[in-house]
This record gives C-alpha cells, structure tokens and sequence, in this order.
C-alpha cells in the first residue's frame, strides 16, 4: 500500500550523514506517476503523504490493507484527507458521493470517516495529505479567493512572496492538519525567511511551479549546524520538527506547506535571526 515508510529521527542522526543518507531519510520523490495514486507514510505526525494523476479513469483512493484486522476499511476511518490540484487541468474530486471541481491551486478538506473518495481529470495532479484525526470537521473546498493572504518580503532581499493559508482555523476548521500555499514574485528565490523552528508540530514541503533544469536548494538541520538538500520539480520533503525548514532556488516557484502536531497556531514558531545560522 505504501511505496516507503519514512522513520523518525534524531538530531544527533545530521552528524556524518551523507547527502544520499539526508535523501534516504528527508525526500519523497516520483509521487506523481501518470494513471497512479502514489502513497507514502512518514512516522512525523504520521502522515501520509502521496500524489494522485488521473487520466481517462477515476482513481479510487485505497482501503487499508495492514494490519490484516483492518484490511478494506477505508483509509480515513481514522484519519482525514488535505488535496490540493497543482496541475494545470481542472480535476474533480469525489467525497462521500459528492463531487467537487478544482482548478489549480484549490484545495479540497475531506473529514475523517469519509468513504468513496476519488479522483478524476485529465491534467490534473492531485497532492495529497492525510493525518490522524480525533473527530470529523465539515467536508469543504477552500478555492484561493477563500484563503487567508499575507504579503511577505521584498525584492531587495529576494524574497518577495504570498502566502495563502487554506486550511486554518479561521479559513477551514481541521482536527490536525494545517495547510497552505505560497508563491515567490519573479526575482525572488528564498522562501521562508526570516528561518524558523517548532518543535510541537512537523511540516512537509512540496516544491512545484519549476522548469526541468531548475532546482531549490532546501536547508534542514539544527541551525547551528545547517544541511541542504538539492530539490527538483514535484519534490517533497519532510521536516522533523526540531529543524530549520528554509530553501533558495534557482528561479521563483511555488511551494505548498503543510504542518501538524500537537496545536493549530500558525503563529507558534521560533523565530530565528540569520546571524544564529552556521
């Protein structure tokens, strides 16, 4: 059921760890294979993060099949579901016997106890993220004319960006799940900055928008002693919660955010100055 499982680990893990020991544990790559749903589990939050690309037939999101008591109960028994389309086709999604069309950018909130969820579309590529969840919230698409939108940075610095919030409690209420979607002007390449860490919730980026030959360099680490790993187009990557998450790229590009644990304040960060990065 999961092509991967990504395991936890500890700070101390970053000392001596090789790029390819940094991607082993920290990339998710090849989520978006055509006529696939691509599913992959990571021990942070338990997520499940994975991609969905219809062509002329549906996708029907799987039921569980591990344990073997729980096979063919359905996958969000337990959990619930963010989707949101970064193709260029409009796609549909289908949750609990109603469809809802999404254009790129739309994201679509699915509760936990929804059954029959799948996906259509040509030209639509659907990223997907789930965590468990302890009550049902109601099911609803969040398009960017809902979103909450924050201007941050300058061109000066390189990092002139929008940030649309999606799936927050005061945009869309959610059990766990926090999501959002955020993209650079032209001559803008840092993301997130200035850098941050917090410790009660995990996040996972997606870097998308970008051409064949251009990559984000994304940093991690403790910030006192920062790693990087080399990104392309589609790439996901998983931040433990005790690291820095920040990226440069080689043009502007998108990225969508995605954050849970133990709140839902997006404000709960620590805030790092550049001078404290090594």
């Amino acid at each position: 059921m999961f092509e991967k499982t990504y395991y936890g680990v500890h700070p101390d893990m970053m000392q001596g760890a090789s790029n390819e020991d940094l991607r082993e544990r920290h990339l998710v790559s090849g989520l978006f294979r055509p006529g696939e749903i691509v599913l992959t589990y990571s021990h942070g939050e338990r997520f499940i993060i994975g991609g969905a690309v219809p062509e002329r037939e549906p996708l029907v999101l799987p039921c569980q099949s591990k344990p073997e008591s729980a096979a063919g109960h359905p996958l969000l028994e337990r959990r619930e579901l963010a989707v949101v389309n970064i193709g260029a086709g409009v796609g549909v999604v289908t949750a609990g016997g109603q469809p809802f069309s999404l254009a790129k950018h739309e994201a679509l909130y699915v509760p936990m106890g929804t059954d029959a969820v799948s996906f259509a579309g040509e030209g639509a590529r659907f990223y997907l993220l789930s965590v468990p969840a302890h009550a049902p919230f109601p099911l609803r698409k969040v398009g960017m004319a809902d979103a909450n939108v924050m201007r941050r940075g300058s061109l000066e610095n390189s990092n002139e960006r929008t940030i649309y919030q999606l799936i927050l409690p005061h945009t869309c209420q959610s059990a766990s799940i926090c999501l959002g979607l955020t993209r650079l002007e032209p001559g803008s390449v840092w993301n997130t900055m200035p850098p941050h860490v917090h410790e009660r919730r995990s996040e996972i980026y997606l870097y998308f928008d970008l051409d064949q030959d251009d990559r984000v360099f994304h940093y991690m680490g403790r910030p006192e002693d920062l790693r990087h790993i080399v990104m392309e187009n589609e790439d996901v990557v998983i931040s433990p919660p005790w690291s820095v998450h920040m990226g440069a790229g080689t043009q502007n590009y998108s990225f969508i955010w995605a954050m849970a644990g133990e709140n839902l304040d997006y404000e709960d960060m620590d805030v790092l100055d550049i001078c404290q990065l090594r």
